[in-house]
């Protein structure tokens, strides 16, 4: 296994995805590493029963967790949803870099109401943690992820529906 393209080609959506837990840039930099120096360490261990993408943000996940813990930060499970939403955010953001998707979502997300435009706006082209999104409107980081994902839920039907 290539490991040094599977850095160059994960790190940035490992990254992000420990900012959108943390909030903080220097916290998800040492854990994106923390996160590849432990996937090398246990590459043998891969199976290839997921994705090489799940296989790393389930280790930074779990890096994440184990930080809070050492650290006694308050984090709030919730912001976290669920495994598979975890998976579904990443292939989302993803196809975004496709233009003819990406053009599509804006013009969906130009009809859409406040804040879910543009939580959902600083949420993905902003790459804004949701502890600052939550902040920029008086509100809690869960109500920024809680927003977003309404806002993602209403663009995936809104795009199922065109193509039907």
């Amino acid at each position: 296994m290539d490991f040094d393209g599977i850095y160059r080609e994960h790190f940035h959506v490992v990254y992000l995805y420990l900012l959108g837990l943390s909030g903080d840039k220097g916290i998800a930099e040492e854990l994106s590493q923390e996160t590849f120096t432990k996937a090398i360490k246990g590459i043998d261990q891969f199976r290839g029963e997921c994705d090489v993408k799940t296989w790393l943000c389930r280790i930074a996940r779990n890096a994440y967790f184990t930080y809070c813990k050492k650290k006694k930060a308050d984090f709030v499970v919730e912001d976290i949803d669920n495994w598979q939403d975890i998976q579904n955010d990443v292939r989302f953001e993803e196809r975004l870099d496709d233009e003819e998707y990406a053009d599509k979502i804006h013009m969906i997300l130009h009809q859409m109401p406040e804040p879910y435009k543009e939580v959902f706006s600083l949420r993905i082209f902003g790459e804004l943690p949701y502890e600052k999104i939550g902040r920029l409107f008086g509100k809690s980081a869960n109500w920024a992820c809680v927003t977003y994902h309404r806002a993602k839920d209403r663009i995936c039907r809104e795009m199922e529906e065109g193509n039907k």
